[in-house]
């Protein structure tokens, strides 16, 4: 059986992480790509922390997503930098809105793929369970760390059974689409959740127990590595406030 878009799996995903590790990163990306924070001192490892998310997906051989990352990341920035500047009126604002969106939100949505694609559910728990976090977060978590995955595994299958009858832009039934693609996606949709959530409950979670856990995770040289790069922003913003 082939492996679900963002399914995750211990075969080839590259440089093992800890997800901690990848939490932090996201975390990171979130708050000074997406929130610029640290203002014009942090401005210049901004690049850096949009390129870790294309570094690690070459290393899980995530060939089309890395250079689909790239292509689009690039062309938003020299959108937004090089472009918006020499344009006016109605046609700035739509540049200015479409690439400065992608510029911040798609480091973010790249690094949160890699993040899912990368972790099983037992690795997330398990790290969860380590920082001692309530359940009642670890559950809905643990539920939408594989939710996605399935709900873009369906929408696949959905999108190939319409095209073998023609419904599809370009088709001969394009008015058909908003019905016979969005309407069973909801309906997969639903019922993905409930069938996870009771999966969730069925391997022990929200037991009274305490549950066990084989999966092995800690750190390495290259998660306190990677801890390094990203503690290099706070004591960038942190020299700045200061001096």
């Amino acid at each position: 059986m082939a492996r679900g878009i963002l399914q995750a799996s211990i075969q080839n995903r590259g440089l093992v992480l800890d997800p901690r590790t990848k939490l932090v990163m996201l975390f990171d990306i979130a708050l000074f790509v997406l929130g610029s924070a640290g203002g014009g001192s942090v401005e210049p490892l901004v690049p850096i922390l949009c390129a870790m998310p294309a570094v690690l997906m070459l290393s899980a051989k995530k060939w089309k997503g890395a250079a689909t990352y790239l292509l689009v990341y690039l062309l938003s920035w020299l959108t937004y930098t090089q472009l918006v500047p020499l344009t006016k009126g109605a046609v700035n604002f739509i540049l200015l809105g479409c690439s400065g969106m992608l510029s911040r939100f798609l480091p973010g949505i790249a690094m949160g793929g890699y993040l899912v694609s990368t972790t099983t559910v037992s690795e997330f728990t398990a790290v969860m369970l380590r920082l001692h976090l309530s359940e009642k977060i670890i559950i809905p978590l643990s539920v939408m760390f594989r939710f996605f995955p399935t709900v873009m595994d369906e929408a696949a299958s959905i999108n190939a059974a319409m095209r073998m009858r023609g419904i599809y832009m370009g088709g001969k039934n394009v008015g058909k689409m908003l019905e016979y693609r969005l309407v069973p996606l909801m309906t997969c949709c639903v019922k993905i959740g409930e069938e996870l959530s009771a999966a969730a409950l069925t391997r022990g979670l929200g037991g009274e127990a305490k549950r066990t856990n084989i999966c092995k995770i800690g750190f390495h040289i290259q998660d306190y590595l990677l801890f390094v790069v990203c503690l290099i922003p706070y004591a960038v913003w942190i020299m700045g406030r200061v001096l």
